[in-house]
């Protein structure tokens, strides 16, 4: 023959030459009928022979030898009698030297399955002859159909015809099993080889095990032994080489189906063929292949797939090769078998597979190339699955939802858990297994980084199902590290970026470092290991950013489509009319509308199934769990050498910030921001107290050394998360946070100061919509100054600070005052306009319909404006109450005190003025607007700094909005509402009032006395007398010095040429100032002449 012919095209042209010449005596039709594996008759009716069967060397493994040797002995083909001649290839099928394979496991007694015993007077060949054929079901005899059981047997009639040739007894041995079983297998009907063989196995294997360990000297054990090894090594070319059985090759790996099958299923791939299969690795390439082929071919197929396929064989097949590998690696530790080494070798040469890690792999294909992608891919979260859970969801109660999304988190939950199994077991296998699992880890999120762009392209990125799989995953495996006392929270290398990280961070925002910066630091490499748990402390860290929050993220986005498609479905609607009578137009109308709620319907499902997904109190618990040790660690990283939290922590942090911590990137501290804004706000309630004393550090840590974040939004996550902490939840009045704000000693001591210097910090966060976002942001921390204000030690501490830090509180007293008077002039001319409106669209019945439909917006739109700023004014003016009751000493210095008594009597002029009655509208409640009560708070703060002599006198100059009557007016109006003030206050506003009038009187007259001023003492800005002259070194201009440093407070400029300018830099213009004490002076001494009165001083 051609030597282009294979070897094996040779043994099948061969085998099949043979086949073809024999009689058609062989039974072909039958297959495995019943998965009992009691023991059957002898195969033959004929007496056996009592020739003598031939010992056998102990040996668990064989070789595949194809050999052109003459040696018809070593030529197991000459036994199936394929005679071939002398240089005509062969297969021979012999032992190789190894050890003895343990039996793991004895059938019970009565379990009605073959025994390896024989009767007292059976002899040995007979025995052998009984156990062959009730193994293999297969007989000598063409007139025996059945065994005892009522399984098939199968005739192999060649190799009763090669007996009758050679003289040998008709008899099933050892010797011709190899004929036998290729005969057999060739003959099996509708089933495949493979089917039969692993039937075979499963019932040699339950005959080996039968035996105890100490057989090795039984001649029965050694007869069943080789048939076991026989058995297994046809099993491997039924897989290997199908077409050995005159079977075309699959088109995919026959193992396959194999693997999804029950492994105690007859058909199955039990734990003992693994491990035989497995022990002949090193000597068999092609079972390498083949074990790997079928586990990629696994994979392929269920890439395929969804939640709604029946995937879990697919998962349940990878648990069964990992979990035969655990047990095993219990077992060596418990020193029972010495041969678990082996073992890991099926992992290893899985994770060497190409498809394991392919090459470049894109995130978009990352789920269905890569050989483990198509496992984390199952989630509930995939394509139609949610549409399963959560049909029609526009007709569902909140109950049905609810429901749905608690079956979800179960069926989940129980997927995570087997991907963990596998995950776990790679890892554990050993370092090249280890290192591959943690590269494709990697790789998961590496490719992800658009997951976190405004707006995704979803065929770009992996599927939130994929990415939270993959992060819960992780969170898992941080587990073991992070205990209560963080005792290992050191072996997280803080070098770990710097040593060729896995994780790549190159194009990641820096939490306080520009590009440059972050790139000259990590550009030094340091040398180095990083140890596993470094590693995925890392890589988890990066799983929360593409994985759980950017799934948030898409959450919240989807939340505003869907509201928006609702308003574009209602607006379709109202052209419904248009097509009533035009049937054709009518039904595209209906498509067209039917193609939108569609939409709206995918969309919804796909939310709920998002929330059923992220709302798990076990997954968020993990995720807690793991964003405390972040916290931790973020701690001791910018407070070196205080050794958090075995020590208190130190505040503020030192001036010079870690290099290392400024590199960082921005997603380390956004993690834990969004993690718990997320938990705060939708379940608050799996939040431990151990873990709240961790996050209300990390907020006020941050917020009193504000620099050492760039980002201001980041740093106002930080007062979110206090903020949804102090909302009422169950049994909490003051939330989960509430009481510990009220009770940690860290907070008492920095928490008022550290929220008052973000409130100062935010009035610029450099972004677009900075002016809208302060107002946000300062709402949060007016909520949670109101939680603490009832605290006296807090109060203490702002009083004893505002004696030494008076610089600070000024600062914080303007932009409160910028505050007060932007939102009550907004508000109240919201509610002017509004008047208004109504006014006129009640009056005018006959207004066009175009001029009433822009009347009807503008009343919308100022009602929607109204409604804002009645909230934020009427906290800010709550807030204006508090601080003006403690630090009234802050509140009325010379550069705040006169803008402070000029807004006061600018509204109580709006609320009890002649105009007042412009802010009577319908509804006034539906705004949060109460008239008398806010009225009252104005009078609280006249009130708070009623002792202040500057206040009474900056009111009484107050040339535009003081008016006498405004405070009678507003007398009246409290004595209408007894209840809002108490007598003692109605007395002390009267006698206020008075004061107000009296210091009026005194003022007028002092001015009057001064007659005309000259222009060079008059401050150009407010054009008042000045007290305090300064020069402005760049514009040479003099000010009153409380005018410049009040307008600096704003703007740090010089008014006149814009320059930069710091109050430091200005300088006391002492010559003008002695003119103008001169001037003072020259005054009323003229005034005391012209009065009549004698200057009767000594001297």
């Amino acid at each position: 023959m051609s030597e282009s012919v294979s070897d094996a095209d040779k043994i099948r042209n061969k085998r099949l030459a043979k086949l073809s010449s024999q009689a058609p005596a062989s039974s072909s039709s039958g297959g495995e009928g019943s998965n009992s594996d009691s023991a059957a008759p002898p195969s033959s009716g004929k007496a056996p022979s009592t020739a003598a069967i031939p010992e056998r060397n102990e040996q668990p493994s064989t070789k595949i030898n194809i050999s052109s040797s003459s040696d018809i002995s070593s030529n197991p083909f000459a036994q199936l009698g394929l005679r071939t001649g002398g240089d005509g290839p062969r297969i021979n099928i012999k032992p190789a030297s190894g050890g003895i394979i343990t039996p793991q496991k004895r059938d019970s007694p009565g379990s009605g399955n073959a025994k390896p015993g024989s009767r007292s007077d059976e002899p040995l060949e007979v025995w052998e002859d009984r156990i062959l054929s009730a193994v293999f079901r297969i007989t000598l005899d063409q007139d025996i159909k059945q065994d005892s059981q009522g399984h098939h047997l199968n005739y192999v009639g060649s190799v009763r015809k090669d007996l009758e040739d050679q003289g040998e007894p008709i008899r099933l041995s050892t010797e011709i099993l190899d004929q036998a079983i290729l005969e057999a297998a060739s003959n099996v009907g509708k089933i495949t080889p493979l089917d039969y063989l692993l039937a075979c196995w499963k019932r040699v294997s339950k005959q080996y095990k039968a035996f105890r360990s100490g057989s090795a000297q039984d001649p029965r054990y050694n007869l069943v032994k080789e048939a076991r090894r026989l058995c297994m090594s046809y099993c491997m070319f039924a897989v290997t080489m199908p077409d050995m059985f005159g079977r075309d090759p699959p088109e995919s790996n026959p193992l396959t189906p194999h693997l999804l099958v029950d492994p105690e299923d007859d058909r199955g791939v039990c734990h003992e063929f693994l491990t035989e299969a497995i022990s002949r690795f090193p000597e068999d390439e092609t079972i390498v292949a083949a074990l790997v082929g079928a586990v990629e071919s696994l994979s392929l197929q269920l890439a395929k797939m969804s939640m709604n396929d029946d995937y879990k064989p697919y998962v349940l097949v990878r648990i069964t090769i990992e979990h035969f590998m655990e047990r095993d690696i219990i077992l060596i530790m418990k020193k029972a078998l010495r041969n678990v080494v082996r073992y890991p070798l099926l992992v290893n040469a899985i994770v060497q597979s190409p498809l394991f890690l392919p090459p470049n792999v894109t995130a978009g294909s990352l789920e269905a190339t890569t050989l483990l992608g198509p496992f984390f891919q199952i989630s509930p979260l995939q394509g139609d699955v949610t549409s399963n859970y959560f049909s029609s969801p526009t007709t569902r109660d909140k109950n049905y939802i609810v429901n749905s999304q608690r079956a979800l988190r179960m069926t989940l939950q129980t997927h995570q858990t087997d991907l963990l199994d596998i995950v776990n077991q790679i890892i554990r296998t050993g370092k090249d297994a280890r290192e591959k699992m943690l590269d494709w880890l990697a790789s998961c999120v590496n490719v992800n980084h658009k997951r976190r762009a405004m707006r995704v392209d979803q065929t770009t990125v992996s599927s939130d199902g994929f990415m939270i799989n993959i992060t819960v995953c992780l969170d898992q495996l941080c587990e073991p590290f992070m205990d209560a006392t963080f005792s290992k929270i050191d072996r997280i290398d803080v070098v770990y970026l710097r040593r060729r990280p896995r994780v790549d961070i190159k194009e990641e925002t820096k939490l306080n470092a520009d590009q440059n910066t972050s790139d000259r630091f990590y550009g030094t490499t340091v040398d180095g290991t990083s140890n596993f748990i470094s590693e995925v402390f890392f890589l988890t860290l990066a799983a929360h950013h593409y994985g759980s929050e950017a799934a948030n993220a898409t959450l919240n986005q989807l939340e505003k489509d869907l509201k928006h498609m609702e308003k574009q479905i209602e607006m379709i609607e109202l052209d419904r009319h248009k097509f009533v009578h035009d049937p054709v137009r009518l039904r595209q109308f209906e498509n067209a509308v039917k193609k939108f709620k569609d939409k709206r319907d995918k969309g919804m499902a796909y939310k709920y199934a998002v929330q059923g997904v992220l709302l798990d109190d076990l997954t968020q618990a993990r995720s807690m769990q793991f964003m405390r040790y972040v916290i931790v660690w973020l701690l001791r990283l910018v407070a070196p050498g205080q050794d958090y939290p075995k020590q208190q922590l130190q505040i503020p942090l030192p001036e010079e910030q870690p290099e290392v911590f400024q590199c960082l990137p921005e997603y380390f501290l956004e993690d834990v921001v969004g993690n718990f804004k997320f938990i705060m706000r939708n379940m608050p309630q799996i939040i431990t107290s151990t873990q709240s004393d961790e996050l209300v550090m990390l907020c006020i840590t941050f917020l009193q050394s504000s620099e050492y974040i760039k980002n201001p939004y980041l740093k106002s996550g930080l007062v979110t998360i206090m903020f949804h902490g102090i909302w009422p939840v169950y049994n909490r009045s003051n939330g989960v946070l509430g009481d510990l704000l009220n009770s940690l000693p860290f907070a008492t001591k920095h928490l008022l100061h550290a929220l008052m210097k973000f409130y100062i910090e935010v009035e610029n966060t450099g972004a677009h919509t900075q002016f809208y976002d302060k107002f946000n942001i300062r709402y949060e921390i007016f909520q949670i100054i109101k939680c603490i204000w009832s605290n006296t030690i807090y109060r203490q501490h702002l009083f004893e600070e505002a004696k030494v830090n008076l610089d600070f509180f000024v600062r914080f007293v303007n932009l409160l005052l910028n505050d007060v008077t932007f939102v009550l002039d907004e508000s109240l001319s919201a509610f002017v306009l509004i008047h208004s409106l109504q006014q006129e669209l009640t009056a005018s019945s006959s207004l066009e319909q175009t001029v009433r439909t822009e009347k009807e917006e503008a009343l919308s739109a100022a009602q929607s404006k109204a409604k804002s700023f009645t909230q934020l004014r009427n906290e800010t003016v709550a807030m204006l109450k508090l601080f003006t009751e403690a630090l009234a000493e802050s509140f009325t210095m010379p550069e705040i005190v006169q803008r402070l008594a000029d807004m006061l009597d600018y509204n109580l002029d709006a609320m009890v003025g002649p105009k007042s009655s412009n802010l009577r509208i319908d509804n006034p409640e539906d705004y949060g607007f109460v008239p008398i009560v806010l009225l009252s708070e104005i009078i609280d703060v006249y009130l708070n700094l009623k002792d202040k002599e500057n206040f009474v006198l900056a009111v009484a100059r107050d040339g535009r909005c003081y008016k006498p009557v405004n405070f009678e007016k507003a007398e009246l109006i409290l004595k209408r509402h007894p209840h809002v003030k108490s007598p003692e206050e109605l007395v002390a506003w009267t006698v206020l009032g008075e004061k107000f009038k009296k210091a009026k009187e005194v003022d007028d007259q002092a001015e009057e006395d001064l007659g005309e001023v000259p222009e060079e003492f008059l401050d150009p800005l407010m054009y008042t007398l000045m007290e305090d002259p300064v020069i402005l070194p760049t514009s040479k201009t003099s000010v009153d010095r409380s005018t410049i440093r009040s307008h600096l407070l704003s703007d740090p400029t010089d008014p006149f040429n814009r320059a930069p300018l710091k109050f430091e830099d200005v300088v006391p213009d002492v010559p003008l100032r002695t003119r103008i004490q001169a001037f003072k002076a020259e005054k009323k001494g003229k005034k005391i002449a012209e009065a009549g009165i004698m200057d009767v001083s000594p001297g």
